[in-house]
């Protein structure tokens, strides 16, 4: 089947898997954690062939490290899974009910979304974090990974779909996606796929929203910031700002721009650059930095490195770091070093991003993390879903009004009248 027989057949299964109960949901999740663990060399040797051509490719280091699937990456997406099983079912939940009159009854009750594709980056891992969560949240799914990986993802995608039926769900519950060109297919297929979210370069997600009717859901940029604050702790400063820098390079969470209050400068700017210089991180920086430690002099804000770079301002207050902020930032995730109460409120409620911390590294922003049994993207959008997007923001809610042969008519004339009464 092509992607659009693929993607009607799904829009078919999806009422039966979002009638499903969690107990067959969960019974799938852990079949495929078992067949994760049972067939993980066959995944080892699949990531190995990846790797090999990476290598032939001349991938950076940086990016090589997204593409491993080990046995640590495979520890890490079963303790997803086993977080995901752990969490209440967010179907079928009861979110309001309301008597409008004697013998009728609304309800509003908590639904999946339906269809979903999900275009990913070269990130095995991801595949499994993705599918596991449209399981567990009733969603149909079309997975569509990088290039890079396509060995890895389709071992992975197999033992996974495989384990979904034999578990007793629809056959259409999951899809794979593996040729580029599928992509504009998918992106046409607006009557029956009901959300896109596409992960990825700045310029992938906005061809992916310049070019589909299909409501899309994400983030194009992960420029993030911490700003190191006049009452700033000097035994928090270097181990929040070197793990958010490097703990994983190449994140959309990683750190991109340090803003120092301009009265700290001469003492935090050294120890700083010590600090990157042993941990092998490029700096760049203004004139004004330049002329307190060595740095490439550069003035454009608006790069997310994705890499062993950081760039480096100084601003008189947490007012101008806000706004520095809130104009050069992505939205995603930004943190502050502080030990004034007063002023990390302000910065947490006047910077306008999915993610605001205090005193801790921006590589908190993830799904897992937030206890949302993994992540399917993360969301700068201010609309459904926000922040790390799990199981609450995969799902949606439809209304459902019982009575007893009642009609407008009968209210818009008088005969009748409404008393909103909350059960």
């Amino acid at each position: 089947m092509n992607v659009k027989e693929i993607a009607k057949a799904m829009k078919k299964d999806a009422p039966q898997l979002a009638s499903t109960q969690v107990e067959e949901r969960n019974k799938a999740l852990e079949m495929i954690k078992a067949s994760l663990e049972e067939h993980k060399e066959d995944i080892f040797k699949a990531n190995k062939e990846d790797l090999k051509y990476a290598d032939e490719k001349g991938v950076t280091p940086a990016v090589k490290k997204r593409l491993k699937f080990d046995e640590n990456k495979l520890h890490d997406v079963i303790a997803g899974i086993d977080q995901l099983i752990s969490l209440n079912d967010p179907l079928h939940k009861i979110l309001l009910k309301r008597e409008l009159d004697q013998d009728l009854v609304l309800t509003r009750i908590s639904v999946p979304i339906g269809v979903i594709g999900v275009i990913f980056e070269a990130r095995p891992d991801a595949l499994v974090q993705i599918s596991t969560l449209c399981i567990k949240s009733g969603n149909c799914a079309i997975l569509k990974g990088g290039k890079e990986t396509a060995n890895t993802n389709k071992a992975l995608f197999t033992l996974i779909k495989e384990a979904a039926i034999k578990a007793g769900l629809p056959e259409n519950c999951l899809a794979q996606a593996e040729a580029h060109s599928e992509i504009d297919e998918l992106l046409k297929c607006e009557k029956d796929v009901d959300l896109l979210i596409p992960r990825g370069s700045n310029a992938f997600v906005q061809y992916i929203m310049n070019n589909t009717k299909i409501p899309v859901m994400g983030h194009a940029d992960g420029i993030c910031h911490i700003y190191v604050d006049k009452d700033y702790d000097i035994n928090k400063l270097v181990p929040i700002i070197i793990d958010a820098k490097t703990q994983y390079t190449a994140a959309c969470n990683a750190v991109e721009t340090i803003l120092v209050n301009r009265s700290v400068a001469k003492e935090v700017l050294p120890v700083l650059k010590a600090a990157f210089e042993d941990n092998g991180v490029k700096m760049r920086g203004t004139e004004e930095v330049n002329d307190i430690i060595s740095v490439e002099i550069m003035d454009d804000f608006h790069t997310e490195y994705l890499d062993l770079v950081v760039s480096i301002k100084l601003v008189d207050d947490v007012k101008e770091a806000i706004e520095h902020i809130n104009f050069y930032g992505s939205h995603h995730t930004d943190a502050i070093i502080t030990e004034n109460e007063a002023t990390a409120k302000e910065f947490m409620a006047m910077v306008d991003s999915a993610g605001v911390y205090w005193n801790v590294s921006t590589r908190f922003a993830d799904g897992f993390r937030y206890g949302f049994g993994a992540e399917v993207g993360i969301s700068t959008s201010k609309l459904h879903a926000r922040g790390p997007v799990g199981l609450e923001g995969l799902i949606t809610y439809k209304y459902q009004l019982v009575g007893k042969g009642q009609i407008v008519a009968d209210y818009a004339s008088g005969a009748s009248s409404f008393h909103f009464k909350d059960l």
